[in-house]
């Protein structure tokens, strides 16, 4: 089947700009308009009419593009904004790709061009489709939500950094100085960002940040964590990059007769509903997805309508503490 972005790519042109041809805006040189309807005879694309007929007012109608990596953060993300996007009088179009490459997005991209979306939100969760999002231009507003900045593209997260460098922070505050820290995917953007804020916050104090154990965001990776960290026992705290990995980790200290917190502390991230729970209670990073969700569309609505928005493009998030964090007490 042709698709918009074949047309795109033969008339060398943006999808938007075939988009104009297609219906009828003025925007387009006579030129450009001229190789766009040659490339569509040529390739016998057959436009969509639904978007055709939405063409001449306001659709009121968003995009949102996110990979299948089933983290719990991202749904909550997705979730966040399409609250945000309902309270403003949006809907939103959502489509969800499983290969996070250039093709991959430039399908999703097409998709949403052609139901005549206002503008598309990224929920950009691993570094490939980062990078693909660096090859393709599109002419509607686009607004990335991921872990750390993207230099011209708007963007708007957590700040996945400060968080891992607070709750870090917290270990050092304590007396801990032997941390060692559990990532997430070496892919993961926000796994990255909360690697790089435990080393910083060693670094800040004069310490060397072990090499990380690498999981995938589950409780097994952090149970198979939590058996090789057995073995050594040369450390006195953990910072986890999620709260699931914790759930593991848990467990496999409970296998070893390590007690938490009287024998090693335990910082996790996310605070998910089970965190207060656990035993003992696990001290966290929480995320404020709700205010996320109404910056990501606040900064989308000021694009689209062309206006000056001045709130910041991340959100700060909030250690919480509990009883899985103490003192470090010398023998």
């Amino acid at each position: 089947m042709v698709i918009m972005s074949d047309v795109a790519k033969l008339a060398n042109v943006s999808m938007q700009t075939v988009s104009r041809v297609i219906n009828d805006k003025d925007q387009v040189s006579v030129k450009t308009r001229a190789a766009v309807l040659a490339a569509i005879e040529q390739l016998g694309y057959r436009p969509n009419t639904i978007a055709r007929a939405l063409a001449s007012r306001r659709s009121k109608s968003i995009g949102l593009i996110s990979t299948g990596i089933a983290a719990r953060s991202l749904s909550k993300r997705m979730l966040a904004f399409n609250e945000a996007a309902r309270a403003s009088g949006y809907q939103v179009s959502i489509v969800s790709i499983d290969d996070a490459d250039y093709q991959g997005l430039l399908d999703a991209f097409d998709v949403l061009l052609a139901q005549n979306v206002e503008g598309i939100v990224v929920i950009a969760a691993d570094r490939d489709l980062l990078d693909a999002l660096h090859e393709i231009k599109v002419d509607v507003p686009l607004v990335i939500s991921e872990g750390s900045s993207v230099p011209g593209l708007h963007h708007v997260s957590v700040d996945q950094f400060e968080g891992a460098r607070i709750a870090t922070r917290h270990l050092l505050d304590l007396g801990h100085r032997d941390i060692r820290h559990i990532a997430g995917p070496a892919r993961s953007l926000d796994a990255s960002e909360r690697l790089r804020g435990w080393r910083t916050a060693m670094s800040e104090e004069g310490l060397a940040a072990p090499d990380a154990l690498i999981g995938d965001w589950r409780p097994s990776s952090g149970y198979e964590a939590g058996l090789v960290l057995s073995q050594t026992r040369d450390f006195t705290a953990v910072f986890c990059a999620n709260d699931q990995m914790v759930i593991g980790l848990l467990h496999a200290f409970s296998e070893a007769g390590i007690r938490v917190p009287d024998d090693v502390s335990i910082v996790g991230f996310d605070d998910i509903p089970e965190a207060a729970h656990l035993i003992p209670a696990l001290t966290t990073v929480r995320q404020d997805f709700d205010e996320l969700g109404q910056r990501i569309m606040d900064t989308l609505i000021a694009e689209i309508e062309g206006t000056e928005l001045t709130i910041p493009a991340s959100t700060l998030p909030e250690l919480i503490i509990r009883k899985s964090t103490r003192a470090l007490r010398f023998n």
